[in-house]
């Protein structure tokens, strides 16, 4: 692997810098202030940004192939790092935000010609949100297997029961498309129970019931997470993403390119904890000398860059090994990846509000905001125990 960034990304991340620097970070303030007063709804700026990133060719940048910018997942990963610098901001302006990716990945990869024309196409044209409904709240979701809910065939129809939640980007308005991933034949192999449809914001039966909050926070700015009641819901058969069985496999194809992105923007999180950790420990003063001077945090600091140091390099063999050998032969660095980057972002993002003292979980840094939500991506995409699991029982059986 050539640890330098080819001439594409070189040129994309020139770009990305200069829009982060003159229209993503200059707007945060006014984009939290909107996001107060907005509801569920984006918070009007967001257009404007979204027109600029289109101008500056800076749009689905994560998306290979024909419907995307082309880019490789190696190519991708360090503009997602950038990204991840304002990341409640920087990836919807740019229509790289979670769960739309996802989303578009898998229309773009199983969807049928109707589905690509219906759903993928305004996504791509970042005209309506969308959402990816498997979690639920009465069964363990990290096993996918687990999944209750129920989506039956009824002649030309099929017909969805159940109930999920923490379904993000839900409760925006503008979020029109659900994929639901639910068990269409309990009898058959525990991995081929489970199918996926698409089911229409409007469709009756479907009910959003309440926004679920994160550590206190509702993310509204970015569409929130749901709780969804699903009675007697019924699409048409064609809404059925590719084959009746194959919602697992498909669901795993999703996960693998997403936990790239939630890697690299986490590093880009933890590079802007460590710029306002510097800058705060120089402008303070306490027990005669400044803070930069104090020992233990030089040592955060120190060891702070250590960690993200060694995170980026193995997040960007991961992409690599998916470019080269597929997200089968990079299992095993995906998962280590998943299970290293949240929590040691995490332990950074503790040490700069440490430095940082009452401001530092206030309103008036990002701080608190980006803990939050490094600290649940310890959960989302499978909480780091099931990853765990699965890459020890990878080296046992070696041995055995």
């Amino acid at each position: 692997m050539d640890f330098a960034y080819d001439s594409v990304t070189e040129e994309l991340r020139e770009r990305l810098l200069r829009f982060m620097d003159e229209c993503v970070l200059p707007a945060e303030a006014a984009f939290a202030e909107q996001a107060a007063t907005s509801g569920w709804s984006a918070p009007p700026l967001l257009a404007d940004l979204k027109d600029e990133a289109r101008k500056r060719g800076l749009w689905n940048l994560f998306l290979p192939g024909r419907d995307g910018a082309g880019l490789t997942n190696l190519q991708y990963a360090p503009l997602a790092e950038i990204m991840g610098r304002s990341p409640h901001l920087a990836p919807a302006a740019t229509n790289c935000a979670a769960p739309d990716t996802g989303n578009m990945e898998v229309l773009s990869m199983f969807g049928s010609e109707w589905q690509r024309g219906e759903w993928l196409r305004p996504l791509l044209d970042g005209e309506i949100r969308s959402a990816f409904a498997m979690t639920e709240p009465d069964v363990a979701s990290s096993d996918a297997t687990n999944i209750a809910t129920s989506i039956v065939r009824d002649g030309d129809e099929y017909v969805i029961n159940g109930r999920k939640w923490f379904i993000s980007g839900a409760m925006n308005p503008e979020c029109k498309i659900f994929i639901v991933m639910g068990k269409t034949d309990p009898e058959a192999p525990s991995h081929r129970q489970q199918s996926m449809v698409l089911v229409p914001r409007d469709t009756p039966g479907m009910h959003i019931r309440r926004g679920m909050s994160v550590f206190g926070y509702d993310d509204a700015d970015h569409g929130g997470h749901a709780e969804i009641v699903f009675e007697d819901v019924r699409v048409p058969a064609d809404n059925l993403i590719g084959e009746q069985g194959g919602g697992f496999a498909i669901a795993q194809a999703r996960l693998g390119p997403g936990r790239i992105h939630h890697c690299m923007r986490l590093i880009g999180m933890a590079e802007r904890a460590v710029e306002l950790m510097c800058r705060r420990a120089l402008s303070r003063t306490t027990f005669g000398r400044p803070v930069a001077q104090q020992g233990v945090v030089q040592d955060w600091i120190a060891e702070s860059r250590v960690r993200i140091e060694q995170l980026r390099p193995l997040v960007l063999r991961t992409a690599w090994l998916m470019d080269t050998v597929g997200n089968q032969g990079a299992h095993t660095e995906i998962q280590a990846i998943k299970i290293a980057t949240p929590a040691a972002v995490e332990w950074i993002l503790d040490k700069a509000i440490q430095v940082h003292g009452a401001g530092g979980v206030s309103q008036d840094f990002p701080l608190a905001g980006l803990w939050a939500g490094a600290r649940s991506l310890r959960l989302a995409d499978g909480p780091d125990e099931v990853h765990k699991r699965s890459l020890a029982y990878r080296e046992l059986k070696k041995y055995m």
